[in-house]
């Protein structure tokens, strides 16, 4: 069986070699794709093809994939977390570091100074004062967050001499064994706010995060605290943050989404997105996804998906799988059961995870399953695929 794949953004050909091409055609015009790859494309309020089966996204943030459209047509979408966490850990520490030293107004104050070199020194005798900074062992770092980025943050601030403040209600179990045990737990969002000289966000953009970071909690803040948000723009509320830079609560802000209010501002530094802007991670992160993808496509297997749930399932010899995208609802294996053995085909192994309203179901079938069966299993109610895999 062979597969096409659609590109909508250059993806690394590091992560590409990992999709054979003799069983692979990868394009940026392929028509009637299996699958979808790709970075920063926003897919809202595209067509996409009935024949796509999957979506893939090399980075870890979704927000440019109408994923809700997507779990109705039974299209699992795929990230990458954790792929580029060392590329967004470095970008935080040098925020940090940047606004501790003063670093982006004195680069502009020695950038702009003229004369001979004597004037020059001069000049930065009597200059350098302005930008005296404060060095960060002793100093607390509050982590909101603790995936796969925030927990390398908070290890990171933590090998640096910061005492390290970490919230997270739904940290997992795997990253809590990553996190060091030298990190201690906020009580609560306003209790990390309340204690932190530093506040770093690390979490999605929802309805939940959206302005996390707000007036309420910035006036529980320290004097001279410092805001980093490398996650997404909507997280921090842009007014709020100026309001207290202007009042001189807060030291600085640092992110990476320039805006027209925040770029000027003496107080703020602003960069370009540039996160998950390095070679290893844009590498990583395509080598990431088209391993999902190519483990889906061929065995039917879920890994990292944000709508669909985790199902992994070693293929019985001599079988042949089944893949069924469903809702979450009562019987619906017990139908799938009673379909299979109306056409007298066995069982050999069986897999069904859910996650919220969606579910997913990977049968080994004894023998030849032909189409009838699957238009069989489509025809209940509830399921929005079926394919052999």
């Amino acid at each position: 069986m062979s597969y096409r794949i659609l590109t909508l953004n250059n993806i690394s050909s590091r992560g590409l070699a990992r999709l054979p091409r003799e069983r692979y055609e990868i394009g940026a015009d392929i028509a009637r794709p299996d699958a979808i790859l790709l970075r920063s494309a926003d897919l809202h309020g595209v067509a996409v093809a009935p024949s796509v089966r999957a979506v893939g996204r090399a980075g870890a943030g979704v927000n440019n994939i109408p994923v809700a459209d997507f779990s109705r047509r039974g299209i699992p979408v795929f990230n990458t977390p954790g792929a580029n966490a060392n590329a967004v850990k470095e970008l935080v520490l040098a925020g940090l570091l940047l606004a501790a030293r003063n670093l982006g107004p004195a680069w502009l104050f020695a950038r702009a100074l003229s004369g001979d070199d004597e004037a020059i020194e001069a000049a930065v005798e009597k200059g350098k004062k302005a930008f005296v900074g404060f060095e960060l062992p002793g100093r607390t770092l509050g982590v909101v967050g603790l995936g796969a980025i925030g927990v390398e943050v908070a290890n990171s601030a933590h090998a640096l001499g910061m005492k390290v403040l970490g919230y997270d209600p739904q940290i997992t179990v795997q990253r809590a064994w990553q996190l060091s045990s030298n990190v201690e737990q906020a009580l609560s969002m306003e209790d990390l706010f309340a204690r932190a000289d530093a506040i770093s966000v690390h979490v999605p953009l929802n309805d939940h995060t959206r302005k996390l970071v707000n007036a309420a909690r910035l006036a529980l803040m320290k004097h001279d605290a410092t805001i980093l948000n490398f996650a997404r723009a909507a997280i921090v509320d842009d007014a709020a943050v100026v309001a207290a830079l202007d009042a001189d609560r807060l030291h600085a802000y640092v992110c990476d989404f320039p805006k027209r209010g925040l770029m000027n501002h003496p107080k703020v530094i602003t960069l370009p997105h540039l996160g998950a802007s390095t070679g290893e991670a844009e590498e990583n992160c395509a080598i990431m996804v088209a391993e999902q993808l190519r483990d889906f496509l061929e065995n039917g297997n879920i890994k990292n998906s944000v709508n669909y749930p985790e199902a992994v399932l070693p293929r019985v010899p001599n079988t042949t799988r089944i893949a069924i995208c469903n809702s979450n609802v009562p019987n619906m294996v017990g139908q799938i059961s009673t379909c299979l053995a109306a056409q007298k085909i066995n069982i050999a192994d069986l897999l069904n995870k859910s996650r919220g309203e969606l579910a997913y179901t990977l049968i080994d079938a004894d023998g030849v399953v032909g189409e009838g069966l699957l238009d069989a299993i489509r025809k209940i109610d509830g399921v929005q695929t079926a394919r052999l895999v």
